[in-house]
């Protein structure tokens, strides 16, 4: 079991992020947050697909306006996922003309090197904290090396150029990335904000720039840390450089929340970082969100396709089935379900799993042997294989999974 840092517990909402609580997944709105009917449906969206907090953009006075609005409809639909505000550069203003919008979110994030430029910045960032503290809510402290706090930056570079032994410029980079987070938390504590009220994330986008970041980050305090590789990308290179990045962290025990910033593709599920995200912590042990599949890779024993179909076909089957299940039985997301395409690892790996079947490779006895528990329970033939063991597994999940009472 992976020891996980010490930490501070901060509440968002109902949820809570650090201490003991379990990793928290979550993701961000891509919607014009204006457009209420929209925003409301994507944050819908991602709750359904498991992201138990969502951020949204709030950019303007017609976002800030929505956000009570998008709040109450989402109540109305049984959809209680805490909301994050995201302020850049106008914040305090914002907040300060939409008392409801600062009411309605969960959580602020503020990002110390957009919220004001030379004398603006500590009084705009005072009024931000002020709002904060005046309702109750936390603040996630959300540094960015593509906004930096340049006048930090231009400083720590000056006085390391006047050093015998200057550090290379990549260093004090990550550097003031650090001092920009903790300088900001200490502030936002002594303005009155509490220590238990504080997340901070330091979100850069080299896979190497964000494991050493974060490792002098826990070392250097105990505020819960939000991991996240920023402009991760699209598609393979996204998933891959965010599961390198943040693999390495929670391995280490650092990571209270995980967000996947993945780019959609035009017209792409929003949902898909939520599931990698889930992913990442199930394939690493941290938690179970819904039963996974164990499939081979295929070989020159496996010519046909029919076990990557069948593979396909009940993954997706879990996945729709899985929030019934939360809802009526225990347990059920730590599930494995073995499809296998022929006779080599077939068996072995349908005795390992909850439930699985071995598929007849190239050359092979036309039949699927079906394994439960690690005893062989029927075999299956013929043109229905997929629809009866999928309806093999809706019979074990009953008869294996209690039902919730209460």
């Amino acid at each position: 079991m992976i020891a996980r840092r010490h930490s501070r517990s901060v509440k968002v909402g109902s949820v809570t992020i650090g201490s003991s609580a379990p990793i928290v997944v979550q993701s961000m709105t891509n919607t014009d947050t204006a457009d209420v009917e929209a925003t409301v449906a994507q944050v819908a969206l991602l709750a359904r697909a498991g992201s138990e907090i969502v951020r949204v953009t709030v950019n303007n006075e017609a976002a800030a306006a929505a956000v009570p609005r998008i709040r109450e409809r989402l109540d109305a639909q049984g959809i209680a996922v805490p909301l994050v505000g995201d302020f850049h550069f106008n914040g305090h203003r914002l907040l300060k003309a939409h008392p409801a919008c600062a009411e309605a979110l969960s959580k602020l994030r503020i990002n110390p090197g957009n919220v004001g430029r030379g004398s603006k910045r500590d009084p705009q960032f005072a009024e931000m904290i002020e709002v904060a503290c005046r309702y109750g809510k936390p603040v996630r402290i959300g540094v960015n090396w593509g906004s930096l706090d340049q006048d930090l930056l231009t400083r720590m570079m000056d006085e390391n150029s006047r050093q015998a032994t200057p550090r290379a410029a990549l260093d004090v980079m990550r550097e003031a990335i650090v001092v920009s987070a903790l300088t900001s938390a200490e502030r936002a504590e002594a303005l009155g904000l509490p220590g238990d009220r504080i997340v901070i994330s330091a979100k850069v986008s080299g896979v190497q720039d964000l494991i050493v970041v974060y490792r002098m980050l826990a070392k250097r305090c105990d505020y819960p840390l939000h991991l996240g590789l920023t402009e991760a990308g699209m598609g393979s290179k996204g998933i891959v450089a965010s599961t390198a990045g943040i693999g390495v962290l929670l391995q280490d025990g650092i990571g209270d929340t995980i967000r996947v910033s993945l780019t959609p593709e035009p017209g792409g599920d929003r949902s898909q970082e939520v599931i990698v995200a889930q992913e990442i912590l199930q394939t690493m042990g941290l938690r179970a969100f819904t039963p996974m599949v164990v499939a081979c890779p295929g070989c020159g024993r496996t010519t046909s396709t029919y076990f990557q179909e069948l593979a396909q076909k009940i993954q997706s089957h879990l996945r729709h089935r899985m929030p019934q299940w939360r809802k009526e039985r225990v347990g059920v997301e730590d599930m494995t379900v073995a499809v296998m395409g022929c006779v080599v690892n077939g068996p072995g790996e349908s005795k390992h799993a909850n439930i699985g079947i071995s598929l007849p490779g190239t050359g092979e006895v036309p039949v699927a042997p079906v394994y439960e528990d690690g005893e062989k329970t029927v075999t299956l033939k013929g043109q229905r294989i997929a629809e009866e063991f999928q309806d093999l597994v809706e019979r074990y999940v009953e008869r294996r999974f209690a039902r919730k009472t209460g």
